[in-house]
């Protein structure tokens, strides 16, 4: 408990000196906008140029550190399904605080970052294209798919960790314990020739 109460203290100065550095370059105080009307999600889809804190909390919440509504950046909700995408030179920075989150997605130069544990009995992420993540996770059972150049660094324990990744995709799990670990490596498939393809004349 100690160790949450922390690392939330953590999140929320780095999130305060990151909310200055933003108010500093644009001049104004309202560097950050809380959607309130966002509950009850239970997975995350972010793409483009965002880094993404997820926070296990009762507390939901998603907080987002920049010009939102002024910028071509996109927050949505639906059915649990939580849509975040911004592809503007400068990052958007997203806080969500959730319940009963069991899935991130993550693709093109999007960063996924937890503080604390992320706690739940089933949590996958699914990583694409140069898509980041860093992950303390307390889980029952985990699986990670990396797609593409993706990277993930896990700490934490789970019972059953189960891995898919591309030849290219990075895994640093040095911190991480499972009683049970399967890891498969995807390997693309062999494209035939024309002339090779039995039957074509």
């Amino acid at each position: 408990m100690k160790a949450r109460i922390l690392s939330i203290v953590a999140l929320a100065a780095i999130l305060s000196l990151t909310t200055k550095n933003i108010c500093a370059a644009t001049g104004k105080n309202d560097a950050y906008v809380v959607l309130n009307d966002i509950k009850a999600i239970n997975k995350i889809e972010v793409y483009g140029n965002v880094e993404l804190f997820i926070t296990s909390n009762m507390t939901e919440k998603v907080q987002v550190y920049n010009k939102y509504y002024s910028e071509s950046a996109l927050v949505q909700s639906r059915k649990g399904v939580l849509r975040i995408s911004s592809y503007n030179n400068e990052k958007l920075i997203v806080w969500v605080s959730a319940n009963d989150l069991r899935s991130v997605s993550a693709f093109d130069n999007a960063e996924v970052r937890s503080f604390g544990n992320v706690s739940n009995i089933e949590f996958s992420v699914d990583l694409h294209n140069n898509a980041t993540a860093k992950l303390n996770l307390d889980v029952y059972n985990a699986d990670i798919t990396l797609k593409d150049n993706s990277k993930i660094e896990l700490s934490g324990t789970a019972n059953q960790l189960n891995i898919d990744r591309n030849i290219n995709a990075t895994l640093t799990d040095a911190g991480f314990t499972a009683e049970f670990a399967t890891d498969h490596m995807i390997v693309a498939p062999v494209i035939a020739k024309n002339d090779e393809i039995i039957g074509l004349e």
